[in-house]
């Protein structure tokens, strides 16, 4: 109303202006800044302002008469039908409904629409009135809104998924446990179809020459079609863009792919694959590998997949730093456990070198301490153990052992034939003949005929089932003591270097064992050799005496030393008897009492008596040269009288055994040999030994002893020859010998048993 409207400004035209004012409720209609329209309840549009037309781009002629429905896109179409137009008969009004309209060019116009709907007075719909605001603005601010809400989400959860990754691998005990969550954690982060990844194999310089090692092997994968998961570890082994170094990089199946991985590239458009993602696996600038993720159809999901196809190989660089974060977070983990499980294995490895240690030390003979090893090596560093010595016979194999007790007669039988021959490809002899370890990592089927021996080598090389052999020379100062031969199956899986490293340390320790043994065997057998040709012949036959003589070598050192006797029959029926012991328990003491009864011998030729005998040692002991004192007793005896002389030099008083007692005769002992000469002649006991009685006359290893005195001893011989029950020189011996020298003696025993006949 006039009275009603505010005065003009200064400068203002008032006509112009209330002019404009009398026009207001068309030209309010027409121009307002939003469009209006009247429809029938059929949705026909009756009415329309010139905004609304213009917003659309379509002249009044073609709004009128359309229906609303047929001026909205598709996804605006369905919601008018499903919802605002049942909310709008139910309620009689809508408020903001978001619509977008399509413009005569095809674009779309957002827009909110307030609506209310005019009934007649029996409350039929009659026409509907609708204001329309464009909200193109208010669309963009929404969407950059949802946008930050859903960058912020993905950022939340792509920090859970750190995080939760960072936790798990923290609590993994193994490189195949960080694998596994590695490979299923990344997959879920990033919506890929599949994943997987792949380590550096480990290498050992002993390797065969040629031999086929993968650079990188397969540790953990998830969602992985087989066909496509083999295809991929193909490529890998070929190496490469698969699984290089670098940041992350998305592969997408195209021309290049199909042209360095044809079989990857058909398996993956088989499966629906559009891409890969390579994402390595670094700890302190080291590559240790690469974790590999699929992009396209994933063929274990639940999930109805909406992406369009080609729209799913593409990775977002939030995605793509979240991956690189996982793999050094990976590489990092992988480093800890391993140095985690290096320190345990290293733990185990020397406890195993130590009991190896502790084994061969108390083992006796070669053979004992090679089967003892075999036995202590399986299971505990290898499947299989074979040990191969050389010896004066050739090769020989006096171990081989397998953990598997199914195939231990496969082992029996590789111990007694099928053994390698010099000259062959066997790695054994190759190992032996370059003197250094030979590691064999591809048992392949052409390599197992070129190292067997015949059809039957084969098939038991076969059935073993072996991925890898480790074959360490045995050495000792240059010499090649025989090869000690290691394998694997495919339950335990490859020998490791580590593993090689303690079987050429437990090589070391066995070499210097066999050598040791080889050298003790060769000292016994030549002392053997020695006391058997030092040593007098057995006693021979004398009419009216029965003869037994023992002699037994210390438990403990070489099987030789010093003590001696002597039967020798001298002319006019008599028989001269010696017993004597050179201090000492080696070789030399061996020697000069070779020399000392050469010696007696030859001064036998005179028929000295006993203390005479005893005299001329002593007097001629440094013209003799030998290079020990002794003592010895000597006797001469007279088997048809019983006369019996005998004199000591320095040696323990025989005994006499003579019905059911025992006792020592009273002989008094002169200096040791090699002792200054005493100044007075050496004396000399003389007697008769009765018929039936038996002389004894023996060394000191029969009674002394650590834990008892020489007098203990003497009486422990009297007891027992008292307690023998026998007449009978061998059996006396016999049952002496089993009384008094069981068990470990600290030195030789020399028994000389004289019977004379009833």
């Amino acid at each position: 109303m006039p009275d009603q409207l505010r005065p003009p400004d200064p400068g203002e035209d008032p006509a112009h202006l209330r002019r404009l004012l009398e026009d207001d409720p068309v030209d309010l209609y027409e121009n307002a800044p939003c469009g209006y329209f009247s429809a029938l309840p059929d949705g026909r549009v009756v009415k329309v302002n010139r905004t609304f037309c213009a917003w659309t781009g379509r002249a009044a002629g073609e709004v009128l008469g359309s229906r609303l429905q047929d001026l909205l896109d598709v996804g605006s179409r369905v919601f008018y039908e499903t919802h605002l137009a049942p909310l709008l008969r139910m309620q009689g009004a809508v408020r903001e409904v978001a619509l977008d309209v399509v413009r005569v060019d095809g674009s779309l116009l957002p827009c909110l629409l307030n609506a209310v709907e005019l009934r007649d007075p029996g409350g039929a719909p009659v026409l509907v009135r609708a204001t329309v605001f464009e909200a193109t603005s208010r669309r963009r601010y929404e969407r950059a809104l949802l946008a930050a809400q859903r960058a912020a989400a993905e950022s939340e959860a792509r920090s859970r998924a750190l995080q939760q990754v960072v936790s798990e691998v923290s609590a993994a005990t193994s490189a195949r446990d960080v694998a596994e969550v590695v490979v299923s954690r990344s997959r879920e982060a990033v919506g890929a179809s599949g994943a997987g990844l792949w380590l550096a194999a480990d290498r050992h310089p002993t390797a065969r020459p040629g031999a086929s090692v993968p650079p990188f092997e397969l540790v953990a994968a998830d969602g992985i079609p087989a066909d496509l998961l083999s295809a991929m570890e193909a490529a890998a082994v070929g190496g490469a863009e698969l699984v290089r170094g670098g940041g992350v990089h998305t592969v997408p199946l195209g021309v290049g792919i199909r042209a360095v991985w044809p079989a990857l590239a058909a398996a993956m458009e088989e499966t629906g694959q559009e891409a890969l993602v390579i994402v390595p696996v670094d700890a302190d600038s080291r590559h240790l590998g690469a974790l590999v993720l699929l992009l396209g159809a994933a063929g274990d999901s639940e999930l109805i997949d909406i992406t369009e196809p080609g729209q799913r190989g593409s990775l977002a660089p939030a995605d793509a730093d979240l991956l690189a974060t996982i793999g050094r977070q990976a590489g990092q983990a992988l480093e800890r456990v391993r140095l985690h499980e290096q320190a345990a294995r290293q733990a185990q490895r020397s406890a195993f070198l130590l009991d190896a240690a502790r084994l061969m030390a108390s083992a006796g003979d070669v053979a004992e301490t090679a089967e003892r090893l075999a036995g202590l090596t399986v299971p505990r560093l290898a499947d299989v153990c074979v040990i191969d010595l050389v010896t004066e016979q050739g090769l020989t194999r006096p171990a081989v052992r397998h953990g598997d007790p199914l195939r231990r007669g496969l082992a029996a039988e590789l111990q007694e034939r099928h053994l390698p021959h010099r000259g062959s490809l066997h790695p054994s002899v190759q190992a032996m003949e370059l003197g250094r370890t030979v590691w064999i990592r591809e048992l392949g089927e052409r390599w197992l005929a070129e190292v067997t021996s015949d059809e039957r080598h084969l098939e038991i090389a076969r059935a073993l089932d072996l991925v890898d052999l480790v074959c360490v020379p045995l050495l000792a100062e240059g010499r090649v003591l025989g090869v000690l031969t290691l394998g694997s199956d495919r339950r335990r899986g490859p020998f490791t270097a580590a593993d090689v490293e303690v079987a050429e340390q437990l090589a070391l320790q066995v070499s210097q064992v066999v050598d040791k043994a080889q050298r003790l065997e060769l000292e016994t057998r030549t002392s053997h050799t020695l006391q058997a040709n030092l040593l007098p012949p057995a006693p021979p036959p004398v009419p009216g005496l029965a003869v037994a003589v023992r002699y037994l070598a210390a438990s403990r050192g070489a099987d030789v030393g010093g003590d001696f006797y002597d039967v020798v029959p001298l002319p006019g029926q008599r028989v001269a008897l010696a017993v004597g012991d050179v201090v000492g328990h080696d070789i030399t003491a061996a020697a000069v009492m070779g020399q000392l009864r050469s010696v007696y011998r030859a001064l036998l030729a005179d028929r000295p008596p006993p203390s005479a005998v005893v005299d001329r040692l002593q007097a001629g002991w440094s013209l003799f040269g030998l290079q020990r004192m002794a003592t010895a007793l000597f006797a001469t005896l007279d088997p048809g009288s019983g006369r019996l002389l005998v004199a000591s030099a320095g040696h323990l008083a025989p005994v006499v055994v003579a019905g059911g007692s025992a006792r020592l005769l009273d002989v008094r002992p002169a200096r040791m040999l090699g002792a200054p000469p005493a100044p007075a002649p050496a004396a000399e006991w003389a007697g008769v030994l009765a018929p039936g009685a038996t002389l004894l006359l023996y060394t000191d290893g029969l009674v002394e002893s650590r834990d008892a005195d020489l007098d203990e001893g003497l009486a422990r011989l009297l007891d027992a020859a008292a307690r023998a029950g026998t007449a009978d020189p061998d059996q006396l011996c016999d049952r002496l010998l089993a009384e008094l020298a069981g068990g470990l003696r600290p030195d030789d025993v020399a028994l000389l048993a004289i019977t004379r006949s009833p």
